[in-house]
C-alpha cells in the first residue's frame, strides 16, 4: 500500500475521515459506489504518485476505466478541500528565517490551442510553480500554477511573496535578480568576474542544491514529473491537490 501510494493504511484511514468530514458542495461529484471511498481513494493516490494509464489501475481494481476516470474526478477536488489547512499561503513565510526560492516546470501534453503553455526554457509545455524550502529541506511554501511561458520573477510578483517580509531573508537564482533576493552576481558584459565576485557566485551555488532536492523530492509524485494526460483544467486542480498531499504527508 506504501509503495503504491505513499501513504500508511492508517494515513489512508484519516484521509478518508477528512474527506468524509466535509458535505460535497454544489456541482462536487460522489465517488463511484462500486469502488466506494476508500478504494476510490487509494486508486486516485496510485494515479497521482505512479502516473499510472488508468486502464492499468482499473485491472487492478476489477473495474472500467472510466469508473476510475471518475473516482479520480470526485476525489481530487475533495483533497484539495480536506487538507487545505495544511497548505502554508505565502504570508506565513514573514515570521522569520530564511528560504531558498525556484521555478520548476511540471509538463504536460502540447495543446495546439494553448501556446501559453510553451516554456523556451525547458522547450516543453506544462504550468510552473515557485517553491521555497528552508536551509534545512524542508518545504515551506508552494505558490499557485501558472502557464509555462511565464518568467519565475512573474510569479514571484504574482505570489506576493516577498510582500510581507524583506526581499533578503529569500535567496534565488540569476532568474530573481533586481528582485531583492540574494541572487549570484550577472556577468557583465565584454568583462571577466573579479575575482570576489566568482567566489561569493560560487558561495551560492554551494547552498542552492537544497531547493533542488526539495524539488526533486516534490516530484516523486510522478504526475508532476512526466506529462500530465487528463483534460487541460484539471491540470491545476490536480497540482494543488499534489501540494495538499505533500504538506499533509509532511505534518
Amino acid at each position: 500500500m506504501y509503495n503504491t501510494t505513499g501513504f500508511t493504511r492508517a494515513e489512508i484511514t484519516e484521509l478518508c475521515e477528512r474527506i468524509e468530514s466535509f458535505p460535497l458542495s454544489p456541482g462536487m461529484r460522489r465517488w463511484p459506489p462500486v469502488l466506494g471511498l476508500r478504494r476510490a481513494l487509494t486508486a486516485t493516490l496510485a494515479y497521482l504518485r505512479r502516473n499510472r494509464v488508468q486502464a492499468e489501475i482499473a485491472e487492478d481494481y476489477g473495474v472500467s476505466q472510466p469508473t476510475i476516470s471518475r473516482a479520480i474526478s470526485a476525489v481530487t477536488p475533495l483533497l484539495v478541500k480536506a487538507l487545505r489547512e495544511f497548505v502554508p499561503v505565502a504570508d506565513e513565510l514573514a515570521g522569520g528565517g530564511h528560504y531558498f526560492v525556484d521555478g520548476t516546470l511540471l509538463p504536460c501534453w502540447t495543446w495546439r490551442a494553448h501556446p501559453e503553455l510553451r516554456s523556451g526554457k525547458h522547450r516543453a509545455t506544462g504550468m510552473k510553480v515557485l517553491l521555497a524550502c528552508t536551509p534545512g529541506g524542508r518545504l515551506a511554501w508552494v505558490s499557485d500554477p501558472v502557464t509555462g511561458n511565464r518568467h519565475d520573477f512573474y510569479i514571484l510578483k504574482e505570489a506576493g511573496l516577498t510582500g510581507g517580509t524583506a526581499p533578503s531573508v529569500f535567496c534565488g537564482d540569476s532568474g530573481f535578480i533586481g528582485s531583492g533576493m540574494i541572487t549570484p552576481i550577472r556577468k557583465p558584459r565584454y568583462t571577466e568576474f573579479e575575482p570576489w565576485e566568482k567566489e561569493y557566485n560560487k558561495s551560492i551555488a554551494r547552498v542552492r542544491w537544497i531547493i533542488e532536492q526539495v524539488i526533486a523530492n516534490f516530484k516523486t509524485w510522478r504526475i508532476m514529473h512526466t506529462d500530465y494526460r487528463r483534460p487541460l483544467e484539471t491540470f491545476p486542480e490536480t497540482i494543488s491537490a499534489v501540494v495538499a498531499l505533500q504538506f499533509y504527508a509532511g505534518a
